[in-house]
C-alpha cells in the first residue's frame, strides 16, 4: 500500500470522515438509550413520590400540575395523591441551587395542611460521606410532622431549629431551603385545600 502525501486536503478530509462516523455513532446511542433513560427516571419519580405520600389511589404522575415560584421564571411540579377523589397529600419536586457540589433536588410530601409528612433526596452532587447524609433517615426526621408556619426552617447556626449535619452545614441549609421553598410556594398555590 502505498503511503498518501500529508496534505491539507488528506488531513481535513480525514478529520471530516472521523467526525460524521463519530457524530452518527453518537447519535445512534442517545437513539438508542433515550427511552430506557426516560422509563428509569420516571420510575425513579415514582418510587419518591410513593415515599414521600400516603396511601392513595390516582396517578399523581398524570394529574401533575405546576406552581410558578414567586419572583423567578421556574416553576416547581406538584403530584397529588387523592384517594376516592381527596387530596390525601401532595408530592412536590423542589431544589436549592445552593448545596455544596450544586443544586439539591428534592421531593417533599406535604399535607393539606402543609404538615411535611417525608422529603426524599432525587439527586445532588454533594460530598460523599458528609453531604450525601442528607438522605439519612436520622437528619430527615427532625422535619417529618412539622409545619414550616412553626418550625423555623433553618439550621441552628442561623438561628433555626434543623440541627445542621456535621461537616455539611451548606448542605442542611440547601435541603432546608428546598423543603421551605416547597411549603411556600405550595401553600401560595392555593390547590391544597
Amino acid at each position: 500500500m502505498a503511503k498518501k502525501e500529508s496534505t491539507l486536503f488528506n488531513m481535513v478530509s480525514s478529520l471530516v470522515v472521523v467526525t460524521l462516523v463519530a457524530s452518527t455513532a453518537l447519535g445512534y446511542v442517545y437513539e438508542l438509550t433515550k427511552g430506557p433513560i426516560a422509563v428509569a427516571k420516571l420510575a425513579k419519580k415514582i418510587k419518591a413520590i410513593d415515599e414521600v405520600v400516603v396511601e392513595y389511589d390516582n396517578n399523581p404522575v398524570d394529574e401533575m400540575y405546576k406552581i410558578p415560584i414567586d419572583g423567578s421564571q421556574d416553576s416547581l411540579e406538584v403530584y397529588p395523591a387523592k384517594k376516592g377523589g381527596k387530596l390525601m397529600a401532595s408530592a412536590i419536586r423542589s431544589f436549592s441551587p445552593k448545596g455544596y457540589g450544586g443544586h439539591v433536588w428534592l421531593m417533599v410530601g406535604l399535607f393539606p395542611d402543609g404538615n411535611i409528612n417525608n422529603i426524599a433526596v432525587l439527586e445532588h452532587k454533594e460530598t460523599p460521606g458528609l453531604g450525601t447524609k442528607m438522605g439519612d433517615t436520622e437528619f430527615k426526621n427532625q422535619y417529618i410532622g412539622q409545619n414550616p408556619e412553626s418550625f423555623n426552617l433553618k439550621v441552628e447556626k442561623d438561628g433555626g431549629d434543623v440541627d445542621a449535619l456535621t461537616g455539611a452545614t451548606i448542605t442542611s441549609r440547601a435541603f432546608s431551603q428546598a423543603t421551605q421553598l416547597a411549603f411556600d410556594t405550595y401553600m401560595k398555590g392555593g390547590q391544597h385545600e
